[in-house]
Formats: structure tokens, C-alpha cells, sequence
């Protein structure tokens, strides 16, 4: 699997508002057996959400927030559906990433 691939969230109890998780982990580190993770949430267009932290990432043509500060590992495993790669909008989940890391 590459950095930025999507893949349906492995937890069916929290699929219906996290639908997606995108690999932001190197690919460097593939022999890992794990991949660090990022959910990818539907919220309502009333829901207020800081975009720095939360950046709106579009996976199949659907809108979506990044949830930096839900970034977890999964076990590579269980990633098994992927359904696009979003290297295009590495520059926002990298964004946000700082954000968690350096309040920037």
C-alpha cells in the first residue's frame, strides 16, 4: 500500500460517520506491520470544524474531513479495501498533521 491510499474504515461501528482512514505513513516504512492512519469523517455542512486541524479531503467525489488529531496505527492487515489514493491533497493532511504536532 502507498502513502495517501484510502481504504474503508476497518471498524463497522464507526463506519457510517468515519467511513474512510488515508495512510499517511511513509511508504519508507512498509515493513512495519503497521500503517498510521488518519479518519476520514462526514460532518453536516452546520457542524463549525477548524479546517487546519480538520482539512476537507475528497475521496470519490465526496467531501470529507481529515481528523489529524484521531491519527492512529492500524494494523496493515486490516486495511484491505482500498478505494483511491489521495497524493494530490498531501499538502493539506501534511498541514494538519503540523498542526497537531507544533500548534502551527
Amino acid at each position: 500500500m502507498a502513502q495517501y491510499d484510502v481504504f474503508a474504515n476497518p471498524s463497522s461501528s464507526a463506519s457510517a460517520s468515519i467511513p474512510y482512514v488515508v495512510v499517511i505513513q511513509s511508504d519508507l516504512l512498509d515493513a512495519l506491520a503497521t500503517r498510521l492512519t488518519m479518519p476520514l469523517a462526514v460532518f453536516d455542512a452546520a457542524t463549525r470544524i477548524p479546517t487546519a486541524l480538520c482539512p476537507v479531503i475528497t475521496v470519490k467525489g465526496k467531501r470529507l474531513h481529515a481528523l489529524a488529531h484521531y491519527a492512529a496505527p492500524l494494523p496493515a492487515k486490516v486495511l484491505r479495501r482500498r478505494v483511491d489514493n489521495v497524493a494530490a491533497q498531501a499538502s493539506a493532511l501534511v498541514s494538519a498533521m503540523d498542526a497537531v504536532l507544533s500548534g502551527i
